[in-house]
């Protein structure tokens, strides 16, 4: 049994062939990985649209595959989507993407069953079924990275929700005051991302600089503006701390998000990436404490919050784990 994995981005695309192991069951191992071609993101939706369905023609006919020997086509795209009808509607990463039936032009071009989901969902299907949460039935996957958002699996199944707004936990407000995220000030996606690392990392380096203290890895004021999570980051597993503190912060407030959840969800795992997933140890003690301090004791013990587990794999395996799911009845 064939996949078709496309993963829209803002900045580039891939088209990724895959074959499920077992055609009984597709959701039971991971899928191999047959055939990719990665090409860059224009911002003409037309465009972008056609070279996905060209790289999937060639793909197939470099591979001897037919149409009919595949069975869905996952498509991975930033939100909001609509994933009941199969359109993308106008993500921020992706301009000029407005009301895109792009269910429709797969299905129309290929003869071939297509299923779109937002990235979020897409991640937490992956780190279900071959990840991090693989066997359990209760999962949260929070992406920490650009932004703060979930997909989650609840009772065995993915569920996004009436409108498919489930799992838009970056809104949340954990304080009054606080970076910007979401267009919401002190909310989760404010405190807990890149950029909310970069605005908590911003005040602290002005903080020390005013007065007179110097900044390891911040030397001027100038230099605020070249400020990256992955500066801060590095100079916190370096053991300076000024970056400790900005990621204790950060970390804190990831305590306070994560205890609203597990007392609200009740999952078995949280499953968290990109810079959870790099920089666990100076992150996981800070959001731990709180948890311990906040959260229902019943809820907590059967909750285990971990670094998402696949890795650079994630991307690939995403828009591929939607076609599978899709295949098998989900």
């Amino acid at each position: 049994m064939y996949l078709i994995g496309m993963d829209i981005g803002g900045t580039k695309c891939a088209v990724i062939l895959g074959k499920a192991v077992n055609e009984a069951n597709p959701l039971s191992e991971e899928p191999i990985i047959i055939d990719k071609v990665k090409f860059l993101t224009t911002s003409e939706p037309d465009e972008v649209i056609e070279k996905l369905c060209v790289t999937t023609e060639d793909i197939l006919k470099r591979n001897s595959i037919s149409n009919e020997e595949v069975a869905c086509i996952g498509i991975n795209c930033g939100g909001p989507v609509n994933s009941r009808n199969g359109i993308i509607l106008s993500p921020p990463n992706l301009i000029g993407w407005d009301e895109i039936h792009i269910v429709e032009v797969f299905e129309k071009r290929f003869g071939i069953k297509s299923k779109l989901q937002n990235d979020a969902n897409a991640g937490a299907l992956a780190e279900w079924l071959y990840g991090a949460g693989k066997g359990c039935s209760n999962m949260m996957f929070i992406t920490f990275g650009t932004g703060f958002g979930a997909g989650l699996i609840l009772n065995g199944k993915l569920y996004s929700g009436t409108s498919d707004m489930a799992g838009e936990v970056g809104h949340v407000r954990l304080a009054d005051h606080g970076p910007v995220g979401f267009g919401k000030a002190g909310s989760c996606e404010g405190f807990c991302s890149g950029g909310g690392i970069v605005q908590i990392g911003r005040t602290k380096v002005l903080e020390k600089l005013q007065m007179g203290e110097e900044v390891s890895f911040c030397k001027s004021i100038d230099e605020l503006d070249n400020l990256t999570a992955k500066i801060i980051g590095d100079a916190a597993e370096a053991g300076d701390l000024l970056g400790l503190e900005i990621y204790e912060i950060s970390g804190r407030y990831l305590g306070k998000a994560l205890s609203i959840f597990i007392d609200i969800l009740n999952p078995e795992v949280i499953a968290i990436g990109s810079i959870f997933a790099r920089s666990t140890d100076i992150i996981w003690p800070h959001a731990q404490k709180v948890i311990e301090k906040e959260t229902l004791i019943h809820a907590r013990k059967v909750c285990k919050v971990v670094p998402a587990a696949l890795g650079e794999k994630i991307g690939d395996l995403e828009a591929l784990s939607i076609a599978a799911y899709e295949v098998s009845g989900g």
